[in-house]
C-alpha cells in the first residue's frame, strides 16, 4: 500500500479496477483548510491523462506493470506476434494495444512488453532504431547550411522528415519517442 503522501513521479498504483501512474505530482498546503496531493495520472490500459487531487493520507494498492524484452517476430493483419527470448512462447498483441511509434519497428527488433496480471496493455519500442531510406528525393551537395528538410519513407513503411543531404539507401538513426531524424548510421 502506498499513501497519497508518498507519491512520485512514475509510480503505479490502483484506483477503482483502473491502473494508474503517476506523471506529475505537487504537494500543496493552502493558508485555510487541509493539505492535498494535486496529481496529473495516466490510465496505463487506456492512456487517458486525468489531473486529480488527493488527500494526502488516503491509500491504495500498488500495481506491479511487468516491461519484459521480446522479440518482434511478424503481423498476421490483425495481431503483431512477439517472442519470449527466455521461454520461446509467442504472445500475440492486438494493433490497438501498439502505439504510433510502432511504425518504426521491423521484424527480429527487441521491444518492451507491458503487462499487468497478464494482461497485454501496451509494447515500447527501442528508443533508438537504425532504418534504410527506401524513397526521398535526391539530395543535394552543399546542403546542410539550412534546417530544411523534405519527406522520406523508411524501409518499415513510416514516413519521417530529414535533411535535404540523405539520399535513398542510406541508414539513418530515428528517436523512436519523439518521430525524429537524428543522424547518419556510418
Amino acid at each position: 500500500m502506498i499513501t497519497a503522501g508518498d507519491f512520485r513521479n512514475g509510480m503505479t498504483f490502483e484506483e477503482d479496477g483502473n491502473v494508474m501512474q503517476i506523471i506529475e505530482f505537487q504537494h500543496v498546503k493552502p493558508g485555510k483548510g487541509a493539505a492535498f496531493v494535486r496529481t496529473k495520472v495516466k490510465n496505463v490500459i487506456t492512456g487517458s491523462v486525468v489531473e486529480k487531487t488527493y488527500n494526502p493520507s488516503a491509500k491504495f494498492p500498488t500495481a506491479f506493470v511487468e516491461r519484459k524484452d521480446m522479440q518482434y517476430s511478424y503481423s498476421d493483419g490483425e495481431l503483431y506476434h512477439f517472442m519470449d527470448q527466455e521461454t520461446y512462447e509467442d504472445v500475440p498483441v492486438a494493433a490497438k494495444d501498439l502505439g504510433d511509434n510502432f511504425k518504426f519497428v521491423k521484424e527480429e527488433m527487441m521491444c518492451k512488453v507491458l503487462s499487468y496480471k497478464g494482461k497485454v496493455f501496451g509494447v515500447e519500442p527501442p528508443n533508438f532504431v537504425e532504418l534504410q531510406v527506401t524513397q526521398t528525393d535526391p539530395g543535394f551537395a552543399g546542403n546542410t547550411a539550412t534546417n530544411a528538410t523534405k519527406p522520406a519513407t523508411l524501409e518499415t513503411g513510416a514516413e519521417i522528415r530529414v535533411p535535404l543531404f540523405i539520399n535513398e539507401g542510406e541508414l539513418i538513426r530515428i528517436d523512436t519517442r519523439t518521430g525524429e531524424y537524428m543522424e547518419r548510421v556510418k
